[in-house]
């Protein structure tokens, strides 16, 4: 008998994940859609190269959700 290995979760969102998502989101699940490690993900939002459009609102970021839906191909 084969053992199983232990079930351990995906970094990313299956595409029911993603089209449930709020109007907007903050940027480690963004991050976590698009793959990317948080240190990564905040780093490119503070140099204005985050793959998709990045809104800063007093110390947090905000991502529109319709935003990385195009990115990824799932837009309406």
């Amino acid at each position: 008998m084969r053992d199983e290995a232990p079930s351990v979760p995906s970094r990313g969102m299956t595409r029911e994940e993603l089209l449930a998502l709020p109007v907007a989101i903050d940027l480690d699940t963004c991050n976590r859609a698009l793959g990317l490690g948080r240190s990564k993900g905040y780093e490119l939002a503070k140099r204005g190269q985050y793959p998709c459009r990045v809104l800063r609102l007093g110390k947090a970021y905000r991502v529109v959700t319709a935003d990385l839906l195009d990115l990824l191909g799932l837009a309406a």
